[in-house]
């Protein structure tokens, strides 16, 4: 052994230290994915890829950068240090980045190009700057006069105009004479126009409350009134102090926001409303323009979600009529695929009603034409059409579940059930097209691949790099990469039949002869796949490396598998994900190389709530569980989230009680390790505390960990660097330790 020791003591540092992960690298060290461009946007002209890209001495402070399309040179036009006042965000700022998971990035952290492709509005240090491009540098950035905080900033299409909120009203700038005008006045207290409501901004996928016509003749925008919604106080912890916050929170089965849709004109201020119909217990979930600016869509779903109404709102005389309406025995997936082609006489739609999303084609006045997918397989999204070839570009998995591909349809639907691959490589593709969609940019990964990014061709062919990331040498991830794992993929039967896809990483020096512990770590919640492959999971790499067989599979509920694969949630959660959970569990425990007496489950959010069930319902079958962020009781959650799968509490009690882990704590036996930021404003701390009274209660014993001003992400980096230490050491102390004690070893 002394000898063993005096030659390790003397091999170079990088074969004894550097060759592997450590979580400082992966938390604290930032930047192992390399320089990967965020908000990649391809100029209306087609002329220049614009992105975000994080600063080499910070990789969580943005600044704005171009790639010009025909000289083929890269450079930054926006450094954000020369701009940023260093303001405090207001808390409606604070609150926006949350929603959008973006909270902990600073710098310029969004943009918008103007219509002609001269110029980008960009937000900043509590500012709003318009850049022009091929400006002198001094007269190049326009700082316009919003007079303090605003929201949602917007260049009208036009080019006339530039618009935001302020006060809880919509105003414009005129550019021309830079003259601020306030086109509503009724704005305060629980009264918002032009935004997104939470539930909106959280659960809809729309943060926008406002939008303009083609012509700049119109904006039509939603005022929300939330007097009805129930005041929910709750204390927000923080090391120093402690808030007591006073929210108007739609909790389920509580009352929601009202809501009206509004037409005002921005050089009058004139306001006329769209009538929404008597039922006011509804939810305003999409608004678009059709590309003539004299007509409106709207999007409307009853508090039940089971039905979606597609409504067409003549501007000028405001009638309107019902072109389409989806039906649903359980609920409705929203999307944003509505597409209205040029001549404004017909659109794109997209539906479930076969059990797979597909893309169909009707006329203006709702008269189906034809579908233009079809099959046993799902679309993810509509990613472009270009017209004048009649070609539809679609993201979709339809070769493999656990890749992302970019594939092309004819709009005549000619093919509606062979669509033709764009995207070369397997693994993930996210393709940002054109507004012609004749150019596109790619951005992939795989497991061995960090995310490159390329400008393409509409048939896939290269043009050229935005960012080609090659993991040589000189990559941030060059010192770990010889002790990669590469994870192997496979497929399981839920009890139904249906294929359970998973990711599997064997544990570093991987000896067939041998027992390892097994950390298992899932989300499971409704639209979400955690089963990709693509680059990253550099958490889940480093436990194999640190001697664990690491495990993930995509349960029934999830997303990209069609209505049958999803729908098994309806009205119980927490029982179809939790039976295929231990599916994957029970094949593990029959491999050889597998210590099947430990065996740790992690999850986060969702995922932490599924860490209470399985603990609870089947705590003989798990040593133990980390739970970061659990909902614990559902009627804490929101309204449409919540109620798209349970209903309300009051028309389904017995499911409300059976979806959440109370029910079942008399099975929990294994040790829970609790973990939740003290002023968690997504899934309140409540939750927490409230599972805490209960296991207290019932004498079971837990551990936890606390963190005060953390928000739902621990979106700081000495949050997240220590959470993951606690959740590592915890999992080691009950699998790793435990284990040696039980064979005897040191």
């Amino acid at each position: 052994m002394r000898a063993l020791l005096l030659v390790l003591l003397f091999l170079p540092v990088r074969m004894v230290m550097a060759d592997t992960l450590n979580l400082e690298a992966i938390f604290a060290g930032g930047g192992l994915d390399g320089p990967v461009p965020r908000e990649l946007k391809i100029s209306p002209d087609g002329k220049r890829i614009t992105f975000l890209r994080a600063r080499a001495d910070d990789q969580n402070r943005l600044d704005l950068w171009e790639y010009h399309v025909a000289d083929k040179l890269t450079r930054r036009l926006v450094d954000a240090d020369t701009l940023d006042s260093g303001n405090e965000l207001s808390d409606a700022e604070k609150s926006r980045r949350e929603r959008a998971r973006i909270a902990g990035v600073s710098g310029i952290v969004g943009y918008q190009w103007s219509p002609d492709g001269r110029a980008l509005l960009f937000p900043l240090g509590g500012k709003l700057y318009l850049y022009t491009l091929d400006s002198p540098a001094d007269k190049s950035v326009r700082e316009l006069p919003t007079g303090g905080d605003f929201l949602d900033p917007q260049i009208s299409p036009k080019g006339g105009y530039v618009s935001f909120v302020q006060g809880q009203n919509l105003k414009v700038i005129d550019l021309a004479s830079n003259a601020t005008r306030s086109l509503t006045k009724d704005g305060g207290g629980t009264i918002h126009n032009a935004e997104a409501e939470f539930v909106a901004q959280e659960e809809m996928d729309r943060s926008r409350g406002y939008w303009w016509a083609a012509d700049d003749s119109a904006i039509a925008f939603e005022r929300y009134d939330e007097a009805n919604v129930a005041v929910v106080k709750r204390s927000e912890v923080y090391a120093d102090h402690t808030e007591v916050i006073e929210q108007r929170y739609p909790a389920a089965g509580k009352n929601n926001v009202t809501v009206k849709l509004g037409l005002v004109a921005p050089d009058t201020g004139l306001t006329r409303w769209v009538d929404l119909g008597e039922d006011s217990d509804i939810y305003l979930v999409r608004v678009d323009w059709l590309p003539d600016g004299k007509h409106l869509s709207y999007q409307l779903m009853p508090r039940n979600q089971q039905s979606l109404d597609l409504r067409l709102v003549d501007v000028a005389s405001l009638e309107q009529r019902s072109l389409l309406q989806e039906n649903s025995k359980t609920w409705i997936n929203l999307n944003s695929d509505l597409r209205f082609l040029e001549d404004s006489q017909s659109f794109v739609w997209a539906s479930e009603r076969s059990g797979y999303k597909h893309l169909y084609l009707y006329a203006v006045d709702g008269t189906l034409r034809h579908p233009i997918s079809a099959g046993d397989w799902n679309i993810d999204k509509l990613l472009g059409i270009d017209e004048a070839s009649g070609t539809v570009y679609v993201q979709s998995n339809r070769d493999y579940v656990s890749d992302t591909q970019v594939y092309a349809l004819p709009l005549d639907g000619s093919h509606a059930d062979s669509p033709e691959r764009i995207s070369k490589q397997d693994g993930t593709h996210y393709a940002t097209f054109a507004e012609d969609a004749t150019i596109y940019l790619d951005q992939f990964s795989d497991p061995a691949t960090p995310p490159q990014v390329s400008l393409n061709k509409a048939d896939g062919s290269f043009i050229a790099w935005i960012e080609e990331n090659p993991l040589d040498d000189t990559h941030p991830y060059a010192a770990y990469r010889d002790a990669r794992i590469a994870p192997e993929f496979g497929t399981l039967k839920a009890e139904d039949g249906q294929a359970l896809h998973y990711r599997l990483y064997k544990p570093a020096g991987f000896d067939p002869a041998r027992r390892y512990p097994v950390f298992i770590f899932y989300y499971g919640g409704p639209h979400v796949q955690k089963v990709v492959r693509a680059w990253g999971e550099h958490f889940l790499n480093y436990m194999a490396q640190q001697g664990y067989v690491v495990f993930t599979l995509d349960n029934r509920g999830m997303d990209r598998r069609g209505r049958a694969f999803s729908d098994v949630i309806h009205r119980q959660l927490g029982n179809a994900e939790v039976l295929d959970q231990l599916v994957g569990i029970r094949w593990l425990k029959a491999q050889s190389w597998v210590d099947g007496a430990h065996v740790g489950v992690f999850g986060w959010s969702y995922g932490g709530y599924m860490t209470t069930m399985l603990l609870a319902k089947a705590s003989e079958q798990i040593t133990a569980g980390v739970a970061v962020a659990p909902v614990t009781d559902w009627t804490l959650y929101d309204t449409f989230y919540t109620e798209r799968y349970l209903s309300t509490p009051q028309e389904n009690k017995a499911g409300y009680i059976r979806s959440a882990p109370f029910a079942w704590l008399d099975g929990l036996s294994s040790p829970l390790f609790l973990v939740h930021g003290m002023a968690d404003d997504n899934v309140l701390f409540s939750n927490t505390t409230a599972l805490m009274a209960e296991l207290q209660t019932r004498g079971i014993q837990f551990d936890l960990m606390t963190y005060p001003g953390g928000k739902h992400g621990l979106s700081t980096t000495t949050m997240k660097l220590h959470a993951y230490h606690a959740i590592v050491n915890w999992m080691d102390r009950h699998l790793k330790a435990a284990a040696a004690n039980q064979s005897g070893g040191p």
